[in-house]
């Protein structure tokens, strides 16, 4: 505003202003940059968290968020969906997957809380009840253990 007023007084001849709107302008244009620069920096930060927890936050996170990156998180989510169901033949293909890539297929997973039941492919059902240990699917338990439910068991 101040830049705005002394902008009409240049105008009607005050010529002693003009380098101090030109510095006030060049503050607003680094101020700009530097925020543009930190919400792209968030941004790519939300899309990471997708990849890291999946498609549900845990509400620690969430509370952090504005509603308008929350809103963004969930586009990003829908439109990430999308694309993995568009590709890998009828089922789709799980990008999220084997983030690392697998030393074995199975692993030995121990539970941190209670989840309940639990069903892989075969269609084995497991009750996964806290301090519990089981041999299962990597890829079928990658998901919970980001999500802090299970916990690989490293030899």
């Amino acid at each position: 505003e101040r830049n705005q007023a002394d902008v009409s007084e240049a105008k009607s001849g005050r010529t002693d202003l003009i380098f101090l709107i030109r510095f006030r302008h060049c503050c607003l244009l680094r101020n700009q940059r530097c925020l543009l620069a930190y919400l792209y920096d968030r941004l790519l930060r939300i899309r990471a968290l997708r990849w890291e927890y999946g498609s549900v936050l845990p509400n620690t996170i969430q509370f952090h968020m504005s509603a308008e990156e929350v809103e963004w998180f969930n586009r990003y989510k829908k439109s990430l969906a999308t694309y993995m169901r568009s590709v890998g033949g009828e089922e789709g293909l799980d990008l999220t997957q084997d983030i690392k890539p697998p030393k074995s297929l199975y692993i030995e997973v121990r539970c941190l809380r209670d989840h309940g039941e639990f069903e892989i492919d075969d269609g084995t059902t497991i009750l996964l009840k806290k301090n519990s240990q089981h041999f299962l699917p990597r890829w079928k338990c990658e998901q919970l253990i980001r999500q802090g439910v299970l916990e690989h068991v490293l030899s």
